[in-house]
């Protein structure tokens, strides 16, 4: 089964807005707001000012890697902070930012506008960083359950996207991020190339990516930030979750089938048609696992969502997941749903956290 993004490559940039709008787990129902939503504070001097005079701006530049985890070339974008040229023997600290479903590497400038706000927050006074954006397909940035087949996406002549960056043989692309990517953005830019110095954020699909990435792979990154993120995928609670009522957990294949029966043609490919592997790669599971065995090493959490998102009961159950394991984390939740507005509104958050962090580094 090839990784199928042809609604987002046929239909242009107005479609694919729109696609982004969507939520993620239709067969969610949408919850009217609480009256009063377990919001933490929001930091007086978290957000970037929308304009910071005088503030020199960074630049965007497309590059590509060939990976040897997928068998095939990717596309990512990197933002390099404005003192990178004037500055030749600096190096900077990484962030790297996943897109989300039917989304590609160019959402989080495009739409995202991140590198206007990093570009603000650094006339602000806060840490330069060097922000890298892959292209994560819908693959969920995990190891496949099923490798599938790339023979009709190869026969495929409708497809926009050449089919040597588009059909992808080896579906391993937590390794395509932890692995080949890390290592070619450490031996193409100036960073400062150990796990003090690296964090990973995202969105929806990128939220759950870069959780359980982080939350995989110890050593490579010590900070992760989920915007709206997949952080529950198994839970089967009536909505709203609230930390009152103990978490429940779909027990059968089939309730997962019903609960994402819009997605069941392809989620199954990487999650698997048994719950065994969607409790290997579910978050909290994770996140224990990490707990029992290298707690030194358990990355600094982030999580936010909107009161209106889709995904907000999912957030709420890995808060009080995480809050069960003891193991500490930031969370928050703001007016807004699952949208370009709300992660715009709040990507500046995620990278003043991760900034404080990783341009530190924090052991």
């Amino acid at each position: 089964m090839p990784i199928l993004r042809s609604a987002r490559r046929l239909a242009g940039c107005a479609a694919l807005r729109a696609l982004a709008l969507l939520p993620l787990a239709a067969p969610l129902a949408l919850a009217q707001a609480p009256t009063q939503a377990p919001a933490s504070p929001r930091p007086a001097s978290a957000a970037a000012p929308a304009t910071a005079p005088g503030a020199a701006a960074g630049r965007v530049r497309a590059d590509t890697l060939w990976s040897a985890a997928l068998r095939t070339r990717k596309q990512f974008l990197v933002y390099l902070p404005a003192s990178y040229d004037r500055e030749p023997t600096r190096r900077y600290p990484v962030a790297y930012y996943l897109h989300g479903l039917w989304g590609d590497e160019t959402n989080w400038v495009r739409m995202g506008r991140l590198d206007a706000a990093m570009d603000s927050l650094v006339g602000a006074g806060r840490p330069e960083m060097i922000v890298v954006m892959p292209d994560g397909d819908d693959s969920w940035y995990t190891t496949w359950n099923t490798l599938g087949t790339t023979d009709a996406c190869l026969r495929d002549t409708v497809r926009k996207e050449p089919a040597a960056s588009y059909c992808v043989p080896w579906t391993h692309y937590d390794d395509y991020v932890a692995r080949d990517l890390v290592a070619k953005v450490d031996s193409t830019y100036r960073t400062q190339a150990d796990r003090r110095h690296r964090g990973i954020a995202g969105l929806s699909m990128g939220g759950y990516g870069a959780l359980s990435l982080a939350l995989r792979y110890p050593d490579v990154w010590s900070a992760a930030a989920s915007h709206s993120g997949v952080v529950a995928p198994l839970l089967v609670n009536a909505s709203p979750f609230t930390a009152a009522a103990p978490p429940r957990w779909a027990a059968s294949v089939d309730t997962l089938a019903k609960r994402w029966r819009n997605y069941w043609t392809t989620i199954p490919y990487a999650f698997g048609k048994d719950t065994a592997g969607w409790w290997a790669r579910d978050p909290g599971r994770l996140a224990a696992r990490l707990q029992r065995r290298d707690p030194a090493r358990m990355p600094a959490l982030f999580l936010d969502v909107g009161v209106d998102d889709l995904t907000r009961d999912q957030n709420r159950a890995l808060h009080a997941t995480l809050d069960g394991l003891g193991i500490a984390h930031a969370y928050a939740e703001w007016p807004g749903a699952h949208s370009w507005a709300y992660w715009r509104a709040h990507v500046p958050e995620s990278l003043a956290w991760l900034g404080a962090r990783i341009a530190g580094g924090a052991p």
